[in-house]
């Protein structure tokens, strides 16, 4: 780039010089006073004036005649001049255009296409390094991010496939003692003889079958991908819907309701999941009594679950069901923000749907919507 810079200066230097050195002579293209001051000195010895004037006018027809031979060299000189000079800047155009498509156009545009296949995931094509060109330091720099992005990609395929094998593992190793507890409650179910006691086992029974569930789910899925989840959605009668409350509320912390005679399309054991999120967080975040009731709403069974603690602020409650999300009264709670996300998941995947809201007067109501068959 440099050398086509002075060579561009000095094509103007030259340019300006040659014109300068066509019209610096131009005086002597004019006709030569002297000669023409002779010739009337000549023509004044003549005594004849007809012959004087002859002589005269002759003298002065060379010295113009001559002039105009000086004027139309030096036209003819300054054609020839302009067209090598115009020949010449055009041949430097062009040079410095194939100069400019080599070293400047066409790695940027390889760059380009590179930026292209990084951002679509292609990071297996290397950058060919031109380090004599303009982009040499560019193009190194481009393919070293290029290694540490594959390099990172690796990395975190890598901790993915660790994650799971570590979920897998541990999956597996708690399906041993849950089968323990399983088959320790059924034996005692077998010897009670104690209504209040059998009615404590069943419930035990069941939690462990749940617990057995959801470590089969941890087994083929991770929390991040939850739509490995499967819901089999079926119908169902409401009169199941009040025993799996009384699952979830293990505090026995819920006033007596009653479920209306329905049939509504459910998973019923994902539904124990979400009465089981739900129950769990008024316990942690309430702590009171729980009030449930339920009604129809357009081809809807409708079932609110609500407790009479403070509630969730006003400005949060559109990001309750984000995923990972927990609010500011969350506190030293434990928890991963996943309860409500999940819920919400499972019951639109029984084509109904979950709202939350803080009730009039205090307390956080949670309304379950599932659709009548």
């Amino acid at each position: 780039m440099k050398k086509f810079f002075i060579f561009f200066l000095l094509m103007l230097s030259l340019g300006f010089g040659g014109i300068l050195w066509l019209f610096k002579n131009e005086a002597k293209s004019a006709p030569d006073m002297v000669a023409i001051n002779d010739a009337v000195m000549t023509a004044m010895q003549i005594d004849n004036q007809e012959e004087a004037m002859d002589a005269l006018a002759a003298q002065l027809a060379r010295e113009f005649e001559l002039a105009d031979s000086k004027r139309a060299k030096r036209d003819f000189d300054m054609r020839i001049f302009m067209f090598a000079y115009t020949a010449a800047f055009a041949v430097l155009g062009l040079l410095f255009y194939m100069y400019c498509e080599k070293s400047i156009l066409a790695p940027f545009r390889k760059l380009r296409r590179f930026a292209k296949d990084v951002a679509a995931g292609n990071l297996d094509m290397p950058l060919m390094m031109d380090r004599g060109g303009a982009f040499g330091a560019f193009t190194e720099s481009f393919d070293l991010m290029r290694e540490e992005l594959k390099k990172a990609r690796e990395n975190e395929r890598a901790a993915e496939r660790g994650k799971k094998e570590l979920v897998a593992s541990l999956s597996h190793e708690i399906k041993t003692p849950v089968a323990s507890i399983k088959s320790a409650a059924e034996l005692m179910l077998v010897k009670t003889k104690d209504e209040k006691e059998r009615i404590q086992l069943e419930r035990i029974n069941e939690k462990a079958e749940q617990i057995n569930l959801l470590v089969t789910d941890m087994f083929h899925s991770t929390l991040e991908e939850l739509q490995a989840l499967t819901v089999a959605a079926a119908e169902i009668h409401s009169t199941k819907i009040p025993q799996l409350i009384q699952n979830a509320d293990y505090k026995n912390q819920a006033k007596p309701f009653a479920i209306p005679d329905c049939i509504v399309l459910a998973d019923p054991v994902r539904l124990q999941q979400v009465f089981d999120n739900l129950i769990s967080n008024s316990y942690k975040y309430a702590g009171t009594e729980i009030e449930i009731s339920s009604d129809f709403e357009d081809g809807f069974l409708a079932i609110d679950i609500t407790d009479f603690g403070p509630g969730a602020p006003e400005d949060e409650l559109p990001l309750l069901f984000g995923k990972f999300y927990r609010g500011k009264n969350a506190g030293e709670k434990s928890g991963y923000g996943l309860g409500l996300y999940i819920s919400k998941y499972l019951i639109e995947k029984m084509s109904g749907n979950l709202i939350c809201r803080n009730r009039p007067g205090g307390g956080f109501a949670a309304k379950i919507i599932l659709r009548l068959a």
